[in-house]
């Protein structure tokens, strides 16, 4: 399996002005700007941070998966959620020829902890022998800040703010216990493999 973003959160998603507030940092100098780049950094690793740990997107946007057969005959569990659409599933054979699997044989689930693709009939299409299986979709909680969970939001400010307070420490890197209390309701419980139990 391989997962790939397609594009990272753009810049103007992202809550800088919020986390500045937050850090309590002063304004109405001439150099207000320059702090925006370090905060942005420091949001953007908490926000990897957090999504690693829960299994989710926070911001929507889109992922290229590429898997080697189904995990399943009949369904095909997606590795983050929530999945807001599946763009396209295309089969690749051995010399990279592609064919797109046409949306009436396949549909999404959408699941908060384990969206996947499903057959409509019996079996999803047979990845071709040393092929391989490519979906694009979307997931997140949707395109802007304000969509994210408010507990969510919140872990990635107070997240942010230790690797900003911390910058100049080695191996200060352990997750907050007030960031690990908003975000366990979140996490992904996995039994089995992502398996029926």
């Amino acid at each position: 399996m391989m997962l790939i973003e397609q594009a990272p959160v753009p810049q103007a998603v992202l809550p800088v002005a919020e986390f500045k507030d937050h850090l309590r940092l002063g304004s109405g100098f001439a150099d207000d700007g320059q702090q925006d780049a370090l905060a942005e950094s420091y949001l953007r690793a908490a926000l990897a941070a957090i999504e690693g740990r829960i299994g989710k997107a926070l911001i929507e946007r889109v992922f290229w998966l590429e898997l080697s057969q189904w995990r399943e005959a009949g369904e095909q569990p997606l590795p983050l959620a929530p999945v807001q659409a599946v763009a396209s599933v295309t089969l690749v054979d051995a010399e990279g020829a592609e064919v797109a699997v046409e949306a009436a044989r396949w549909r999404l689930v959408k699941d908060l902890q384990r969206p996947r693709i499903v057959s409509v009939g019996v079996l999803l299409p047979q990845v071709p022998q040393d092929g391989a299986v490519e979906i694009v979709f979307a997931a997140g909680f949707g395109p802007a800040w304000s969509d994210v969970p408010a507990d969510l939001r919140q872990a990635v400010l107070l997240l942010a703010a230790q690797y900003y307070e911390l910058r100049h420490e080695s191996g200060a890197g352990a997750m907050p216990f007030g960031v690990m209390a908003l975000i366990e309701r979140w996490r992904t419980v996995r039994v089995l493999g992502g398996g029926v139990a």
